[in-house]
């Protein structure tokens, strides 16, 4: 047990035996009666020893904001996903060496023309609260994403499915029951789910483990649209089942014991505090508060890269840091102004002095670990731009000068509150002041609060991330089609639509490759957004706590995860 809370069950202890003292009649008088010594035991003394409750096996660890939303349907970020992808699982998971297994579906079988996906769901699976999982979960859970009125920004990852997009973009209610009866899915009985795809899609089943492919209790759902707001009324699928949740403050996640795989769940309970400060997560850490620490600060990043500690742990994260230039806003709407401001950044820089984590710097959007038709694709991509302060300088005044201006306008870069990006935002403040001869300012907000802007055009540079959904290109570069939900930079090109069609329909993978190496190609041109590192995943984690792997689109995962002590 921790010294910081043996210190706080040793106080509790301590008060349970006064209490104790005080409602069995003890007093400090010594007894009367001499003890019983006639050679024969009491039937007390004679009871065998009863055997000391098991410890329970507790992890402790930090989420480093409060969710914006643990529905399924809902979720966008990865404050909600990793409690998500705990507390619920979809027809198929994955295992710590990245392989796609059975996870709801036991078994499947896949059409002649790869259009026509059949799922046999296993026997007896339950949901958290003993109801049936059933195949309709998964046909409602769909549709419940797909729904204009349900406002998911997610929904788009259904768009695979044959009708999904015609409902989920329609503005005629009139015509949604109608629309939704179209979409490629269909509960055939409890335990078979069919699924029509619009055109054969090469990472479906990769999809199929991702968080808004999961189920959602259909009765619960109905009785209750709030159930997912608290843990009091929250039923989920998954190893885990959420029974506290104190908001902005902490989380606990327990054991379901309705879980089919129960036995391989070696886990009681996972206790998450909410944290957005890295050094106090890390303070935590070494004062043995947390098992696990996640983000880390960045000089202490720097620090242990190389120091051999046996506690860090760092890999590859399937992940791209950038900043978003909202495209509706003068300058940004001018391609030159955008270019010089990507132009002025001194990756290197950032990388080994600021975020100090190994990171790579980005000169594209799409991360290492996709293989290509031959070799890695972002190898194969190379550097799509190049630093260059001078050309920067021309760009800048060209630009500005097309758009009837002669310096740039006060603007800030909004960020959600974290120091490291604190740190990032004030390195890419004193660039451009040096570089490019302006100053920024700088805001930082609450993530949620950061995503409601962006996706309302509330800012004008914003600091953004994202992690690969599935371990292909088209996860990156179907983020800016025109109008798409998560194109906060408000940016459009015929040409790169036309692309991300192609990679999309095609069942040749040297097609669908080259048309994203143009697309990608083609949004590097045009530089709405502007590409920083591709991230690592260091973490930090106690050697009595076995068991976590690291997916290189998910952070750390401890389903299997054991305390050894």
């Amino acid at each position: 047990m921790k010294a910081s809370r043996l210190s706080l069950f040793s106080l509790l202890l301590v008060f349970m035996l006064v209490l104790s003292g005080c409602f069995s009649g003890q007093t400090d008088e010594p007894s009367s009666s001499p003890p019983k010594d006639d050679g024969e035991k009491t039937a007390e003394e004679g009871k065998e020893p009863e055997e000391a409750p098991a410890e329970r096996k507790i992890l402790y660890l930090n989420n480093n904001e409060e969710p914006g939303a643990l529905h399924p349907g809902i979720a966008q970020g990865t404050h909600d996903s990793w409690i998500l992808e705990h507390a619920f699982e979809g027809l198929t998971k994955k295992t710590p060496e990245g392989e796609i297994v059975d996870g709801m579906a036991e078994t499947w079988d896949v059409s002649d023309d790869n259009l026509t996906w059949t799922f046999h769901l296993k026997d007896g699976i339950l949901w958290s609260n003993g109801d049936p999982v059933t195949a309709e979960d998964f046909e409602y859970a769909w549709k419940y994403a797909l729904n204009p009125d349900s406002a998911s920004d997610y929904a788009y990852q259904l768009y695979y499915l044959e009708g999904a997009e015609e409902y989920n973009s329609s503005e005629e209610e009139s015509k949604f029951e109608e629309l939704e009866a179209k979409v490629g899915v269909k509960a055939v009985d409890e335990k078979t789910l069919e699924v029509k795809l619009a055109q054969p899609t090469p990472y479906f089943l990769d999809l199929t483990s991702f968080y808004t492919y999961y189920p959602v209790n259909k009765k619960v759902q109905e009785a209750n649209p709030d159930w997912s707001h608290e843990a009091s009324s929250y039923v989920s699928n998954g190893a885990f089942k959420l029974t506290e949740w104190n908001h902005k403050e902490s989380m606990k996640l327990e054991k379901n014991e309705n879980y089919y795989d129960k036995d391989k769940i070696k886990l009681d309970e996972v206790q998450f505090v909410i944290i957005d400060n890295e050094d106090t997560a890390w303070q935590m850490y070494q004062a043995d508060e947390l098992d696990l620490a996640y983000p880390l600060p960045q000089d202490v990043q720097g620090q242990l890269v190389d120091s051999g500690n046996p506690e860090f742990n760092n890999g590859p994260d399937f992940s791209v840091y950038y900043y978003n230039l909202n495209n509706n806003v003068k300058p940004f709407n001018n391609v030159k102004v955008r270019k010089a401001l990507a132009m002025a950044i001194e990756r290197n820089t950032i990388t080994e002095h600021v975020a100090q984590g190994g990171q790579k710097p980005a000169f594209g959007i799409i991360p290492p670990g996709i293989n290509d038709v031959s070799g890695d694709f972002q190898e194969n991509s190379g550097d799509l731009f190049k630093e260059d302060v001078e050309e920067a300088k021309k760009l800048l005044a060209e630009g500005l000068a097309e758009e009837g201006m002669k310096k740039m306008p006060k603007f800030t870069i909004l960020y959600n509150t974290s120091d490291g990006h604190k740190k990032i935002a004030e390195a890419v403040q004193e660039m451009w002041r040096k570089n490019l001869d302006f100053t920024v300012e700088l805001e930082n907000v609450e993530f949620q609060v950061k995503l409601d802007r962006e996706k309302a055009g509330d800012y004008e540079i914003s600091r953004a991330g994202w992690s690969g959904d599935y371990v292909d290109p088209m996860t990156f570069v179907d983020l800016w089609v025109t109008d798409g939900p998560f194109n906060d930079a408000n940016w459009g090109n015929p040409e790169y639509d036309k692309q991300i069609e192609i990679a999309k329909t095609s069942t040749d993978q040297k097609v669908r490759m080259e048309a994203m190496h143009k697309a990608e190609q083609i949004l590097m041109e045009g530089m709405p957004v502007v590409p920083i590192y591709f991230y690592t995943k260091p973490f930090m984690v106690k050697p009595h706590v076995k068991g976590i792997f690291t997916p290189i689109n998910r952070y750390p995962q401890f389903i299997y995860a054991d305390i050894e002590k």
